[in-house]
């Protein structure tokens, strides 16, 4: 099986990504040779929907906070024009 490890000069820094590499393979190993591939496909599913969900609350947040600039900055302008339609700067 070939590995992808990011280059790193620091000994013990390539040390912790071999580990963490090794500690992710005994996990699909352990999934794998139980038999529980469906309970992994599921954990993997519900967690891009989960992270699907949250960035699409995010953008619609940004899109809220978007929207209510625009509706103030209309406000600024509607109460410019009335002051100056008034005579009163």
């Amino acid at each position: 099986m070939l590995r992808f490890a990011p280059y790193c000069t620091a000994p013990a820094t390539r040390l912790r990504l071999k580990q963490s590499w090794w500690k992710m393979d005994d996990l699909i190993r352990t999934f794998t040779e139980r038999g529980d591939l469906a309970h992994l496909a599921l954990f993997l599913w519900a967690s891009l929907a989960s992270a699907l969900a949250i960035l699409a609350l995010r953008e619609l947040a940004a899109a809220a906070r978007r929207f209510d600039d625009f509706v103030r900055e209309l406000s600024r302008f509607n109460n410019r024009l009335r002051r100056r339609a008034s005579g009163g700067k």
